[in-house]
């Protein structure tokens, strides 16, 4: 694994965490999306998580309008950051 592959890796588990905090804090404060906020950090832990990824599955087979918004950004994120399906 690369050097520029770790850091990466880092930042996507750093950005992920700081996002889902976000996010559980916007659930009871109301300038927050709460919501917006933990699947952004859902989707930055699916990169360097499997069990972030297994939930992100989950989370599609479970509410399937939300599944084709979650594919896309998931699709955007490995086209421009080079990520790769484990």
């Amino acid at each position: 694994m690369s050097r520029s592959n770790e850091t990466r890796k880092l930042y996507f588990l750093i950005f992920g965490v700081i996002f889902v905090v976000l996010g559980i804090a916007g659930l009871f404060l109301p300038f927050l999306q709460g919501i917006l906020f933990l699947l952004v950090g859902l989707l930055l832990l699916s990169a360097v998580s499997p069990r972030a990824r297994m939930f992100r599955m989950w989370l599609g087979r479970r509410f399937p309008r939300v599944r084709q918004k979650l594919e896309d950004a998931w699709k955007w994120l490995r086209h421009k950051y080079g990520i790769s399906r484990h």
